[in-house]
């Protein structure tokens, strides 16, 4: 808890630094915001990993802490520094291109907590991954005083409708600013985040293979999805065929040209229940978890080790939007080849011994086993002619034997 204090009061230090200048630029405005966006700082720092951001990347983010539209590059722990782009032709320049994974946090909507809640999936997709900030500013002051900061769910509208504030009054023109709201007069039906995020989905040198959304950024990728499905639904359909969402907090309604969407909730989330469509069930439930995914938080959404249990069973291969993409297969298990058995030894067949015929005229057996034993005085005779005669150490023996005996005497 230590270092998610550490990082919160380093923000607001370093914001502190800053507000003579951008006073200076919309004085009325920023002025009048100010508290409340210090305020969704200190709300993003409760509901997110804040701490997985460095005190250079604090810093960083600091002066643009509540633009909405700002898009963020955010490398995994460890590695580079995260990345601030002003406008889409910049995220291309700086990489873009190369990143295939997207997240959109929700809550205070400050670059602070959609930084980290990207950490997070970077951390778990060991990938960079783009976040869009969905800012703070006069009509999302004039939606919370109707309650739509606490029922985004379900008067999600009337946020778009206020947005038209911030064109009128003016602001800083990220993201897809000039691209989609060129006249600042003209009444505009979706929000600058809405407008970046489908921007980044439409372009077709980019590529996306996850898109993660938490709590109010499940909506904002919502309204993305189904603005882009009113223009170009072979877009979608391309993009739903290669992408999975993976929504935290929230289990807001998506496409139907995405087949791969899995809603985790918390079994004591109270917020993102009451934020939820309660005709879709949960894919993953998460015991004596609430609606924050900072870890230093006891009850906190695993988001890094859910996102790795979830890709581990099928991740996506990364690839151009319109070409085929295949899920690489569970790892498979170690095959055993079966031990051959060996070969049974035939057991010979007993031979059959043939008899003479000759001892088959034999009557008795008896009188011819008895030759055998004792040969004839004939044979005898015989054989003691044969025998060599007797070697002289043979006949030295006896003489030997007699000497001993009379010695004994």
């Amino acid at each position: 808890m230590f270092e998610t204090a550490f990082t919160l009061s380093l923000t607001q230090f370093a914001r502190s630094l800053s507000m003579p200048e951008r006073i200076q630029r919309r004085t009325g405005r920023n002025a009048a915001l100010e508290a409340f966006r210090l305020r969704n700082a200190g709300l993003d720092a409760m509901f997110y990993d804040v701490k997985a951001l460095t005190p250079e990347e604090v810093f960083y983010l600091s002066d643009s802490i509540a633009a909405e539209g700002l898009i963020m590059i955010v490398p995994p722990s460890g590695g580079a520094m995260l990345t601030v782009c002003d406008s889409i032709d910049e995220y291309l320049l700086r990489g873009g291109r190369d990143v295939h994974i997207m997240a959109l946090a929700g809550i205070g909507g400050s670059a602070l907590g959609a930084a980290a809640f990207a950490r997070n999936v970077a951390d778990a997709m060991g990938a960079p991954v783009a976040a869009v900030v969905s800012g703070y500013g006069l009509g999302d002051l004039v939606n919370e005083a109707i309650g739509g900061a606490f029922l985004f769910g379900w008067l999600g509208n009337f946020r778009n409708q206020c947005e038209v504030i911030d064109d009128v009054v003016g602001r800083p023109r990220l993201g897809a600013y000039s691209d989609n709201r060129a006249d600042a007069n003209k009444p505009h039906t979706v929000c600058l985040d809405v407008d970046t995020v489908k921007a980044l989905l439409s372009d077709e040198s980019l590529s996306f293979h996850m898109l993660a959304g938490h709590s109010k950024g499940n909506l904002v990728l919502s309204e993305a999805l189904y603005a882009m499905r009113r223009t170009n639904r072979e877009r979608v359909k391309a993009l739903g065929a290669a992408a999975r969402i993976v929504t935290f907090g929230a289990r807001i309604t998506m496409p139907p040209e995405f087949p791969d969407v899995i809603d985790v909730m918390g079994d004591l989330d109270w917020y993102g229940e009451m934020n939820s469509r309660p005709k879709i069930d949960s894919d993953i439930r998460i015991p004596m978890a609430g609606h924050s995914t900072n870890s230093d938080l006891v009850g906190s959404l695993p988001v890094v080790s859910i996102l790795r249990e979830i890709t581990a069973k099928a991740l996506p291969v990364p690839g151009p939007i319109g070409h085929e993409i295949m899920a690489l297969p569970e790892p498979a298990l170690p095959v055993v080849e079966p031990v051959a058995e060996p070969l049974p030894v035939p057991t010979p067949e007993p031979v059959a011994t043939v008899i003479p015929e000759a001892s088959l005229v034999q009557a008795d057996a008896e009188p011819i086993a008895a030759e055998l034993i004792e040969p004839a005085p004939q044979e005898l005779q015989a054989l003691e002619e044969i025998a060599p005669p007797p070697s002289p150490v043979a006949e030295a023996k006896p003489p030997a034997r007699r000497a001993r005996a009379k010695a004994r005497k």
